[in-house]
Order: structure tokens, then sequence, then C-alpha cells
């Protein structure tokens, strides 16, 4: 983009230009908030028997506090699906279950949770949050790419992963007043690092999220620890798993890979709208159908074309940007071009971790959920333009066709829509990557 350009898309736009931009902006937040809550209203009252995964949850552990084996579907009553999680969640998980009140009320429950995810999410600007963020953050967390409409129909517990999430992430992109990336929150950090973990330990296949961490605005060893604290609290519940519960980490084990004969199997390959899905059924078209070695090859030169190499390109050119400090090594300017600019870091590890969790292998509908926290951070601090755009794709098109009764499962609808949403936030990167440090200069 040229430098004439670049001036005249930041230059303070008229008091009018602002007013009717602002004016119309509001409408279309207003029109997508209405199609969000009429999409959720729709399923609320449809005659369907939903909840399934709550109901599978604690049938499990129901069947644990019985004295039978929860991995043998069998053991579990009223339902064909089979329980996914380490077995240390069956003794987390049974206070929720106590009583069946989340099973009888889950429906008024997770909406809550919805909006306390929404709320809890932290901001990346130096002033307070607006009542505007705030609720566009809700409504991301509610909306985007139907993920909790998919948690509220199934009762996924992706909602309490959701919960932890959005509170890790306040832990760990606290800034001090000074923006000094060494400051008294490390501690904070740390927690939120191995909350992390934690919630990656839930759904294993998205432990890459975690090296995002490396892209703090915080000395390299410090950003180390971190990782290394988020993989120690990822592999403590499998640890605790495999020693306390030996007998029912076996059977996790036979379960997870499909050597229970006779019972739903939680498999890679099971119907998702993923990338690895999605390179699948293209080698399934070109005649390679059952060549997993094919499969996986297409589906790493797709992650890595469509979202991780763009996105490592975009701030390899930022970086480089930056004059060379005495013949520095790339790594070593990264780390000083994200101490230098913390805010902005803040973005790219929150971006980070959206990117590599759309890139995940087994992507459900639910998690969809999970990937609009991300994005419920970085949406806020839009130009109005992109904003506008990124609604329109990303929440008001997919519950629009929600509505309408168009099928989610079995297409790739949702991947489609998250990488357009990826590729909005991105191009917006790379037009402006320090603009949330201007504006913050601008309200000083």
């Amino acid at each position: 983009m040229s430098d004439v350009t670049g001036a005249a898309r930041w230059l303070e736009p008229s008091a009018d230009m602002a007013s009717r931009r602002n004016f119309w902006l509001a409408c279309l937040i207003a029109l997508t908030a209405l199609l969000v809550l009429g999409n959720l209203a729709n399923d609320a009252v449809l005659d369907m028997k939903y909840g399934w995964d709550t109901r599978v949850n604690c049938a499990a552990v129901d069947a644990y506090a019985g004295g039978l084996d929860p991995y043998f579907v069998k053991n579990l009553k009223g339902t064909k699906l089979s329980y996914p999680y380490l077995p240390v969640t069956l003794d987390v998980f049974r206070p929720l279950c106590a009583g069946g009140l989340l099973v009888d009320h889950y429906k008024g429950i997770f909406p809550v949770l919805a909006v306390l995810c929404g709320l809890l999410l932290p901001g990346l600007g130096r002033t307070r949050p607006s009542a505007r963020d705030v609720a566009l953050r809700v409504l991301c967390a509610l909306g985007a790419f139907v993920g909790f409409e998919w948690v509220q129909a199934s009762g996924n517990f992706a909602i309490l992963s959701g919960v932890l999430t959005a509170i890790a992430l306040r832990f760990l992109l606290s800034l001090s007043a000074s923006d000094a990336p060494e400051d008294g929150k490390f501690p904070l950090r740390l927690a939120g690092a191995a909350l992390l973990g934690l919630v990656t330990s839930f759904k294993l296949v998205f432990f890459p999220v975690l090296a995002a961490l490396y892209f703090l605005p915080l000395p390299r060893g410090r950003k180390l620890a971190l990782i290394a604290v988020a993989a120690f609290s990822f592999a403590l519940p499998i640890l605790i798993s495999r020693l306390m519960y030996p007998e029912l980490f076996a059977s996790w084990q036979l379960a997870m890979g499909g050597k229970i004969p006779d019972q739903h199997l939680v498999d890679l390959f099971e119907i998702n709208p993923s990338l690895l899905l999605a390179a699948r059924d293209l080698m399934d078209f070109a005649g390679f159908g059952g060549r997993k070695a094919a499969t996986f090859a297409t589906y790493a030169f797709a992650a890595l074309t469509l979202v991780l190499v763009p996105f490592a390109v975009s701030i390899l050119r930022v970086v480089k940007s930056r004059p060379v400090p005495e013949g520095g090594s790339l790594l070593a300017r990264l780390d000083r071009w994200l101490m230098d600019h913390p805010r902005v870091a803040m973005r790219i590890t929150v971006f980070a971790m959206f990117a590599l969790y759309l890139s995940s292998p087994r992507l459900k509908e639910y998690a969809f959920f999970e990937l609009a926290l991300y994005a419920a951070i970085l949406v806020v601090d839009l130009p109005a333009l992109s904003l506008a755009v990124f609604l329109a794709v990303g929440l008001a098109f997919p519950a629009l066709i929600s509505i309408l009764g168009t099928a989610f499962e079995g297409s790739f609808i949702l991947l489609i829509i998250a990488l357009t949403s990826f590729w909005i936030l991105l191009l917006d990167f790379r037009a402006e990557p320090k603009r949330l440090e201007t504006e913050d200069s601008r309200s000083t």
C-alpha cells in the first residue's frame, strides 16, 4: 500500500462523516445482534431432543460413581455416544452433574456462561473498554461462526473450557499502566499459562495453541517459562490419569484407539468441518481415497498455505522493517520488536492462537465457539469497514443461513466462513500493523 493511500486511510474524518459512519455501523451491529439472538431463540423453541453431550458426560460420571467403567458405552444410560475425556475429569465433573441440575437446566445455564465469557475477555486498548467494546465481545461469543449455537444444541462442555480460556487470556494479556513488559504481573501470567494448558488437555488436538505464547512482549526466558508451564499443565491431567486411574486410563486408551468393539469411536476423521477432512474429501475426489499419507500431506499444505505461512510472513515483514540492531538474529529482532510494541504483540499473540486453532485437524462444529472467543478480542479494534465486513461474514451470514434451515453438519460452510474471517483480520493487520498503538496515542 502506498504512503498516500496509507495516509488517506488514517486521516481524521470530518464530524459529519464520522457521524454517518457510526450510524450505519451501529445499525449493522443491531441487525447482526437481532439475527444472532433470533437464531438462538429459533433453536430454543424447536421441539427436538438436544443436549446429548451433557447427557453423555453426566452418564459417564454416574457410571463411574456406580463402580462401572464409563468408557464402555454399554455402561452409560440413555446414550450410544462414548465419553472422550481423561479419567481425572470424572471427578472434576462430578459436582457439575450432581443432582441432575446440569442435564435438566443446561439450556438456561449455557447462555449465561457464554455471556460471562464475553465479559471476561480482555481488551487490548489502553483506556477502559467502552460499552460498545464489551457488547461486541459478548455478541461475538454468542454468534460468531454459530459456534455457541452448536455448544447449546449439543450441550457440549466446550462452554466450560471457553470460560477457562477467557480467564486465562485475561491473565496472560494484562499490561501495567506503563505498558512495561517486565512488571509485577508475571505470576499472573504464569497462572494464565497453566490454566490455558489445562484447557488444551480437554481436547488434546489444540495443544499447538500454546506455542502462540512466544509472541507475548516479554524477554525470551520468561516466554519460554510460560510455554513450559503451559506444557506441564497440559501433561499434568494425563499423568494424573495414568498414575491414579490406571485401569480407567487403559480403557480410555482403548476407547480413543477404537479398540472397544461395537461402540462410537472418537476419531480424527469423524465428520467435522476441518482442513483435514477437507483434504480427505479432496483426495477421495482425486481418486486417492484411503491413502492417509497423501491426505495428511494435503492437509499440511492447506494449513500452511491458507493460514500459517501468510500469518508468519506478515509478522516477519513487520519485524524486518525495523533497522537491524548490530547484526542481531531474526529471532532476537522479533523479541525486541514485540517488547517495543507491547499492545501490538498482544494482538499478534491472540491472532496466532486463532490461526493455530483454525488449523486444527479436528475442528468440530462446537469448537468454533472457542475460535469465536479469540476473534472477539481481535474484532473490537478493527476499523469501521473491516469490522462491518467481519460482522457480515462471521456473524450475520451464518446466523441467517442457520435460521433458513441450511445444514452445517457434513459441509465446510463454517470452515469457509472462519477462513474468510481470518483473512479479513490478516489483511487489516498487513495494512496497518501498528494501528492499535497509533489509536492509543490519540486517545491520551
